[in-house]
């Protein structure tokens, strides 16, 4: 069982930066696979980034493909969404998930809903014009 908690969300105008941390419990952290997804409203939940177990590779939507920065510290069982350039496109609510994704899957594995087990509550991030 693992328990994740996002924290980090907030307003900022548009070309501001947030970063999202989520904590997770338990001692398997680094036997998972974590993913960033959003939803804003009316729409679906969509893949945003995703890292590896040990953080050696990392997948990008193409929306958000050199603004934004995924990282893991397994030490600490977090990992962060650096968010730079931020859009009003951006608005939604930003969920971290773990999973196990097939190996060898890379993006594929690591982008779809159904690869995660876990999520967490999500949180807020609003990008004003």
């Amino acid at each position: 069982q693992v328990q994740l908690v996002e924290s980090g969300g907030g307003l900022v105008r548009a070309g501001g930066s947030l970063r999202l941390s989520c904590a997770a419990s338990g001692r398997t952290f680094s036997s998972y696979a974590m993913g960033w997804f959003r939803q804003a409203p009316g729409k679906e939940r969509e893949f945003v980034t995703g890292v590896s177990l040990s953080g050696s590779n990392t997948y990008y939507a193409d929306s958000v493909k050199g603004r934004f920065t995924i990282s893991r510290d397994n030490a600490k069982n977090t990992v962060y969404l650096q968010m730079n350039s931020l859009r009003p496109e951006d608005t939604a609510v930003y969920y971290c998930a773990a999973g196990s994704p097939r190996p060898g899957s890379a993006y594929s594995g690591h982008s779809q809903l159904n690869t995660y087990t876990y999520w967490g509550q999500g949180t807020q991030v609003t990008v004003s014009s």
